[in-house]
């Protein structure tokens, strides 16, 4: 059994960074559909939140949740998608979430993966972005 069930294995430089400081976090990092947020979280056995349920379509979390648990501190960083575990985007809101967290977050390189560190705003996120829902 392959493809759909594999989970990636996230570099150890990726581990570390979601580690770091874990203790501060609800959810160390968000990614979308459960079989990306499965690779990390098996990895760092530490909670990762998986936006819109298996394959990404789910409507949990809304924008508007999502948004919420960010400005309260509970979710460190988002992972960008990587093609697997679902469209990474479609419908349900994962799409509006990855739409504004690449707008207002800034991206960051660990161990040759992109995340964005939801510590580290580009601009003022508390704007017209957030309220868009």
């Amino acid at each position: 059994m392959g493809g759909l069930l594999d989970a990636s294995t996230p570099s150890t430089e990726v581990v570390a960074a979601l580690s770091a400081d874990s203790g501060r976090y609800t959810w160390v990092a968000a990614a979308i559909g459960s079989q990306n947020a499965a690779g990390l979280q098996l990895a760092t056995e530490l909670p990762v939140m998986a936006i819109g349920g298996f394959n990404g379509s789910d409507p949990s979390p809304t924008l508007a949740q999502f948004q919420a648990l960010v400005r309260a501190g509970r979710v460190h960083y988002f992972a960008a998608g990587n093609g697997r575990g679902g469209p990474g985007g479609g419908a349900g809101g994962s799409s509006a979430i990855t739409s504004w967290v690449t707008a207002s977050y800034r991206a960051v390189t660990i161990g040759g993966s992109t995340f964005y560190d939801l510590t580290q705003p580009t601009s003022a996120t508390g704007t017209a972005a957030e309220t868009q829902s």
